[in-house]
């Protein structure tokens, strides 16, 4: 793409930011609110960045937020500072990298609420900011940004709340992590070709991917084997998110109506937090706005799709 290009790209953009910022400042009708103060959210690491944007705005909307994060003294002091606010919201301590951390978190939850009505898999962590791209860290990204989401969903489900409108799962995920996108994606064109079709997905294909890519990190031919050049572990782990949502929303689609689980995951932009060395284009609160947006969508929800600035986008 020349300068023009980029130029007209910008400017598209630009113009759509502004129509977002345009659409937030309309309130839900109250035909559309299918969620009540009894509507139970919670949101992986949401004591600061996005997290915490999400969690913020969805109490915002009425709904009843778990706040949740690894260090509890800080978690604790953003739900102190939220219910300053008048807003409803709790607080559990989760690791997503614990096993034990999760199901005490899910048992939590059902004893405490019955079980949940939205869950919001926000926790991640990536080490490269700028032009740097380590893959020192890469074990850490991908047992976090992927398996982490992996297991948060498995120890949820049973406890998912049944409802005419459906239970909802959100994974935060990235444009970085496109198997097609036009930057960034893997030189394999035949695991991508088995990526973007629904018929080869599985659990297997998915895990083989990123334990393949983490074989490679640790003997140095990662490079030499076509991963993604940006931000490649980050990427790699966001892959496996937007395909294992497709897969989630492949196998819950045949729940029965009243039980329904409605999966799907969303792209926040390059936002201004502490991840990105802040160096981003995007307030966490902007950044955060379409998470909210489809996990509050009216009507039947959508499954197995892919967003960004309030629009479906390509996987």
């Amino acid at each position: 793409m020349g300068k023009k290009g980029k130029a007209l790209a910008k400017e598209r953009r630009e113009k759509r930011l502004q129509e977002i910022s345009e659409l937030r400042k309309v309130a839900y009708a109250l035909s559309e609110r299918w969620w009540s103060s009894e509507t139970v959210a919670a949101v992986t690491g949401s004591n600061r960045g996005i997290g915490y944007e999400i969690a913020r705005q969805l109490a915002v909307h009425g709904l009843h937020v778990i706040v949740t994060s690894r260090d509890s003294k800080h978690g604790r002091e953003v739900v102190g500072s939220l219910r300053e606010d008048g807003l409803s919201v709790d607080y559990c301590q989760l690791d997503v990298l614990n096993e034990v951390s999760i199901q005490t978190f899910a048992r939590w939850i059902s004893e405490k609420y019955g079980g949940l009505d939205i869950l919001v898999n926000n926790a991640g962590v990536n080490f490269n900011t700028g032009s740097d791209n380590s893959v020192e860290y890469a074990e850490r990204v991908i047992n976090t940004n992927y398996f982490g989401v992996k297991r948060m969903i498995e120890a949820v489900i049973p406890i998912m709340r049944p409802s005419i409108y459906g239970a909802r799962i959100l994974n935060v995920s990235s444009r970085l992590g496109r198997a097609n996108g036009r930057r960034n994606r893997v030189d394999d064109m035949t695991l991508r070709e088995q990526l973007l079709r629904d018929e080869c997905l599985s659990e297997e294909l998915i895990d083989g991917m990123v334990l393949k890519f983490l074989d490679q990190v640790k003997n140095g031919t990662w490079v030499s084997n076509g991963w993604p050049q940006m931000f490649t572990d980050y990427s790699i782990s966001k892959l496996a998110v937007n395909t294992y949502t497709r897969l989630m929303a492949k196998r819950l689609s045949t729940k029965p109506d009243g039980e329904k689980v409605y999966i799907n995951c969303f792209c926040p932009g390059w936002v201004k937090t502490a991840m990105t060395g802040w160096q981003g284009n995007v307030s966490a609160e902007e950044g955060a706005d379409t998470g909210v947006w489809v996990v509050l969508k009216p009507g039947r929800p959508d499954t197995g799709k892919f967003f960004a600035e309030r629009r479906e986008i390509s996987f």
